[in-house]
């Protein structure tokens, strides 16, 4: 799991201590992803370093009856974070009773599937095994053929930050009252939490509203695509008829307004996709400015050996290892 890895690196950028604890020999798992960063090892991934940057590790075997000494890290540090399940967490003996007996202040962090109460509370899971469970996997098939695995471990970086807002929060609440806290955080929580539209929607006796997304266009250009969205600010659509040219659309009663325009998106998305379309392919190119009366040169005409700064039309080129500017193409 990525989650609590992720969230003690959060931590660590804040300046946190964190002692990350790994099984003897092997370690974690995760060392030996790929891409391997020094030639020759096979345990450290650059995955594993991203998420782990800043960390202490010590090597603890968890399953030995004297593995109880690493309590040592709760007395003296008062924070605990797990990614265990509640039953394997009480047969190792560092469940939050346990560790609480231990330490009365502790704050105790526990991010797992699906919360720690519930059927499914000892189901093992991964950001994959989320997306599918929350319904979220289904929504985002639209009209391919199959549901679809993810590159975007949404589940657990939504879970991580829930995790790590709490433990602050606790962390300030325990400073003004001396009061500890077991804090329970659930991947599939995270992610639903994170859907735009549908679950409110449902739950309150709605529809669901999947893709394709309604007001938003993924369409392919010339041998590029084109990411448009024509909701989610006040008078897109009135620009947006004004730029086709089709000024007609407003008064069609499909079309007048956000409902009905979300109602009937399959049409409309045909007659944006085929307005765009009309563009010969060499015209296929959009600036995020007005055409200048002496136009810039182009960012990818910029030499390699250039420092890093800015593009000539002015987007910061500090973070991005690629020569085409983010705003010109």
């Amino acid at each position: 799991m990525l989650a609590g890895p992720y969230c003690t690196r959060l931590l660590s950028d804040l300046g946190a201590r964190v002692i990350k604890i790994e099984r003897p020999v092997e370690g974690d798992e995760m060392r030996r992803n790929p891409h391997q960063i020094e030639a020759g090892r096979d345990d450290q991934s650059t995955y594993f370093a991203r998420v782990n940057a800043g960390k202490e590790s010590v090597a603890v075997d968890l399953s030995r009856p004297d593995a109880a000494t690493w309590s040592w890290t709760s007395r003296s540090r008062g924070r605990v974070h797990r990614e265990l399940r509640a039953r394997v967490a009480g047969k190792l003996g560092l469940a939050y009773e346990a560790v609480r007996a231990a330490k009365p202040d502790i704050v105790y962090c526990s991010i797992s599937g699906f919360g720690q109460t519930g059927p499914w509370r000892e189901r093992p899971a991964f950001a994959h095994i989320i997306n599918a469970a929350s319904g979220m996997m289904a929504l985002e098939q639209g009209d391919e053929a199959a549901p679809r695995a993810s590159n975007l471990q949404a589940a657990d970086v939504l879970a991580a930050a829930h995790a790590m807002g709490a433990i602050m929060a606790a962390l300030w609440r325990r400073a003004r009252t001396g009061q500890g806290a077991h804090l329970d955080v659930s991947m599939l929580e995270a992610l639903v939490g994170a859907d735009s539209v549908t679950y409110a929607s449902v739950l309150n006796g709605g529809e669901e509203h999947g893709n394709p997304r309604p007001g938003m266009i993924v369409h392919k250009l010339g041998d590029r695509y084109m990411a448009m969205q024509i909701v989610g600010a006040p008078r897109l659509w009135q620009r947006l008829l004004g730029i086709m040219k089709r000024p007609e659309l407003a008064e069609d009663a499909r079309f007048t307004t956000a409902l009905t325009r979300r109602r009937h998106w399959r049409e409309l998305r045909a007659i944006i996709t085929g307005w765009l379309d009309t563009f010969p392919a060499r015209k296929r190119r959009w600036r995020c400015s007005p055409p200048r009366a002496s136009p810039a040169p182009r960012c990818c005409d910029r030499p390699r050996s250039s420092p890093p700064s800015t593009w000539p039309c002015g987007a910061s080129s500090r973070c991005c290892p690629i020569r085409v500017c983010p705003r010109c193409g």
